[in-house]
């Protein structure tokens, strides 16, 4: 009797929640923290210093605005993606990406240049190996945008290069 009161008492709760929801305004849309990212969503080429084709990176807001999901095509066939968001309880925007070669794990929040920077741990599947991870996206005037990130050699004691990309919207 108990289990039955249980259920129908999350039933009649999730019902009520779902309809003052519906009836509420998007807090996504309407705060401007959410569109902190804007600059980086879209569908991208993505090149290499040297003007070599990286890759694709298709970048979407889904769920009403809440969530930036990255679907990236490297030039090679290889392939990974990212859920980015703005959390309101920590005040940053983070994300985690997951693909064949590592998970990454960040975050972070818009510099005074209005770069978004975030920081935090990259996993290599394969061996387990962590290091300190930084990612940062800087929009361009051209209406590009530089992506750079680097990770942290704890036996040098230094930040190295990983990898620097420049996006350029598909038309």
């Amino acid at each position: 009797m108990r289990t039955a009161c249980l259920v129908l008492a999350w039933v009649v709760f999730s019902a009520g929640a779902a309809g003052a929801q519906d009836q509420q305004s998007n807090p996504c849309e309407e705060n401007p923290r959410y569109q902190e990212f804007d600059f980086w969503v879209g569908e991208w080429e993505v090149f290499t210093l040297d003007g070599t084709k990286a890759g694709d990176n298709e970048i979407q807001y889904e769920e009403n605005g809440c969530l930036v999901v990255e679907r990236w095509t490297s030039a090679g066939g290889g392939t990974g993606q990212s859920y980015n968001y703005y959390d309101p309880g920590t005040d940053k925007w983070r994300q985690v990406w997951v693909s064949q070669a590592a998970v990454i794990d960040y975050e972070g929040g818009l510099t005074d240049d209005g770069s978004m920077e975030l920081r935090g741990e990259i996993v290599y599947q394969r061996t387990g190996q962590t290091a300190k991870f930084m990612g940062l996206w800087t929009p361009q005037e051209d209406g590009t945008v530089r992506q750079h990130f680097e990770q942290y050699d704890a036996e040098k004691d230094e930040w190295s290069p990983w990898f620097t990309g420049i996006y350029q919207r598909k038309e």
